[in-house]
């Protein structure tokens, strides 16, 4: 039976990572072994990283709501008791949004929360 190499598959696929490697520096960009290397490298970095990102945000966004907290005279994790307890909606991502651009309504909902309800 006679060698098969598969040269066009091989060539399309060497296409391929080459493309999405473009933008990598030297070889890395040009070399389909480096290449290759580099992309296996990148895309398990980015599929790490998108969720990597969602705890950084999180840990973010406490942080802000922390420091607009005790600016009103209470904690972080007193201000989300009372928010449990009042009822309020809202998310950490939200709050912390209001905190940053609007602190005048932040003020707000941390006095609306303190008052004891009755």
């Amino acid at each position: 039976m006679p060698r098969v190499k598969g040269g066009p598959e091989s060539h399309r696929r060497h296409k391929k990572v080459l493309k999405q490697a473009a933008g990598h520096r030297g070889a890395r960009s040009r070399h389909f072994r480096s290449a290759n290397e580099s992309l296996t490298h990148a895309l398990a970095y980015a599929y790490r990283d998108r969720r990597t990102r969602k705890r950084t945000m999180r840990a973010l966004w406490i942080v802000r709501i922390n420091a607009a907290a005790r600016q009103h005279g209470v904690s972080y994790s007193q201000f989300m008791h009372l928010l449990k307890e009042a009822h309020v909606g809202l998310d950490r991502k939200m709050l912390a949004d209001l905190a940053v651009r609007e602190p005048a309504t932040f003020e707000r909902i941390v006095s609306e929360v303190r008052v004891p309800v009755a």
